[in-house]
């Protein structure tokens, strides 16, 4: 008996010690879920009210209220006096919004994680929120939970992890700016709004990722992001598996968090010692769909993927963004975009996904070259065709056993070294283009070389 009630205390001391507690040094001990390092590619998506005028950018309300020209001349060239941004709510109908479609679209992407906006700064809410009334998508256009409806076809018809987008602060809102003007001495909109809802969507979807945003105005005592992050570590239904950014108010990111986004299309090209995202748009100029954009304003098919080899060599993971339609499609060259990415991942995810950050990031050579590793292999990817067909790499160190070969391509391709200072010389056999194995970027795989 007495043994029973000695192990039984051990136990909730040695529990309680192993609770995470709401402050940063305890918050950020917390290991982060392998999954997410391993998976490395995420869809992001911004998708709301703002899709609706599809001007500008999603930041299109607080563009009026501020006054950027371009944004009034358009409301005024195209809207009554009258109009309001809340007017632009019942035109959000997003009826021909497809889950499964969408879910079957990333998984050919190669996406391994979705993160969907499920509020931006303007504050409408693209689920029935509790503390959102009258300013959500079960209420006004859509009539639908849309938050609900996407996390379900993910999980029904992939593999992919759910996440979702959330902005702490909202441009406008009443209480915020009350709060703002006493100095975040008040905290009547967090405790009102912020983090009822924060606690909603956990509890309701279960994310995986919880990607903050909003944090610059306040700092994080305000938002007491501690506090939720120390439920969500030890209580939530995620608990085990949720990954979070750096976001939680003004001074926290790039240094506190899961993970570190630090600022928007971050890519620093070297070897981080935290992990990290590059969050970048398809559309080089805005986060949610433009209907002005033009063909030359969406990055190609060999940015992105130079973005992808730079960013995983570098120890990043990539969450790369489409801006639906307020209807609720994904315009087609974004679709080109997502499957054209997942074609070359189905000959090179190899060196992708679950892959390590080798001693070199960049080739000390050859400058399009960017490496990754996987167990004893290195694999070396090519953003250029080698002039000549022949490849040097010149941080490559090679022994009697190394092998080279091309992801895609069968056999083994011959190679020479360049001395004992290090180095080789890989030779492409000419092969024609309707057999090569990508149309972009080729990956070389190295076994055995030099420790």
């Amino acid at each position: 008996m007495q043994l029973a009630v000695i192990v039984l205390a051990c136990f909730l001391v040695c529990g309680a010690y192993s609770q995470y507690q709401p402050n940063w040094d305890s918050i950020d001990s917390r290991p982060l879920p392998s999954w997410y390092d391993e998976s490395k590619i995420g869809i992001f998506l911004h998708w709301g009210v703002f899709s609706v005028p599809s001007f500008h950018s999603e930041w299109f309300w607080n563009a009026w209220v501020t006054g950027d020209q371009s944004v009034v001349d358009f409301m005024k060239n195209n809207y009554p006096p009258s109009f309001t941004y809340a007017d632009f709510a019942p035109m959000f109908h997003a009826e021909f919004f497809n889950p499964d479609y969408w879910a079957d679209l990333f998984k050919a992407a190669g996406a391994r994680y979705v993160v969907l906006t499920s509020k931006h700064h303007e504050g409408f809410t693209n689920w029935p929120s509790k503390v959102s009334w009258n300013w959500n998508s079960m209420e006004v256009g859509p009539k639908r939970d849309l938050v609900g409806d996407l996390a379900n076809s993910i999980r029904n018809r992939t593999d992919i992890h759910f996440g979702l987008y959330h902005s702490m602060f909202e441009w406008y809102h009443p209480l915020y700016l009350q709060d703002k003007a006493a100095g975040y001495k008040t905290t009547k909109f967090p405790e009102a709004k912020a983090l009822p809802e924060l606690y909603e969507i956990v509890n309701a979807y279960k994310p995986d990722v919880i990607w903050s945003d909003g944090d610059w105005e306040a700092p994080d005592v305000y938002w007491n992001s501690t506090g939720f992050l120390a439920w969500l570590y030890n209580e939530s239904p995620v608990k085990d598996t949720v990954v979070t950014n750096d976001r939680w108010g003004s001074g926290t990111p790039c240094h506190h968090g899961g993970y570190f986004t630090c600022s928007d299309k971050y890519d620093p090209g070297v070897l981080q010692k935290h992990k990290w995202e590059n969050c970048f748009t398809i559309d080089r100029s805005s986060w949610g769909f433009r209907r002005n954009a033009v063909s030359g304003d969406y990055l190609t098919v060999i940015e992105i993927l130079t973005s992808l080899a730079r960013t995983v060599s570098c120890g990043g993971n990539i969450l790369i963004n489409v801006g639906p339609t307020s209807d609720g499609m994904i315009a087609p060259i974004f679709e080109d975009r997502l499957r054209s990415l997942g074609s070359w991942l189905g000959v090179n995810g190899e060196a992708i996904y679950s892959s390590k950050p080798w001693t070199h990031q960049n080739d000390t050579v050859t400058s399009y070259v960017w490496y990754t590793s996987k167990d004893a292999s290195v694999y070396a990817i090519s953003l250029a065709w080698p002039k000549d067909n022949m490849l040097t790499l010149g941080a490559a160190t090679a022994t009697p056993q190394t092998t080279v070969s091309m992801l895609g391509y069968k056999g083994a391709l011959k190679w020479m070294s360049l001395g004992p200072s290090g180095g080789i010389i890989v030779s492409i056999p000419s092969i024609p283009v309707d057999q090569l194995p990508s149309e972009w970027a080729w990956v070389f795989k190295l076994d055995n070389l030099a420790e």
